[in-house]
């Protein structure tokens, strides 16, 4: 990764990225949900993906919104 970026184009990467993770938890959710009761091992696989993209959406908003976090823990 050689290409210089402004900081304009660095927060559009990240929003692309915090938007991203978005549609990735919301999927993973719903496949837990959905393999709850047919399939726990499966259930269980899911929900571990859904609280990484939960991890990653914490960091992208504390890069874009410092502080967002901190008032809820």
């Amino acid at each position: 990764m050689t290409d210089v970026v402004d900081s304009d184009e660095l927060l559009r990467r990240i929003q692309r990225a915090r938007a991203c993770a978005v549609h990735e938890e919301r999927a993973w959710r719903s496949r837990s949900e959905e393999l709850g009761a047919t399939d726990p091992q499966g259930a269980r696989d899911a929900t571990v993906r859904q609280m990484s993209y939960e991890a990653v959406l914490r960091v992208l908003d504390e890069i874009v919104t410092p502080g967002k976090h901190a008032e809820e823990t």
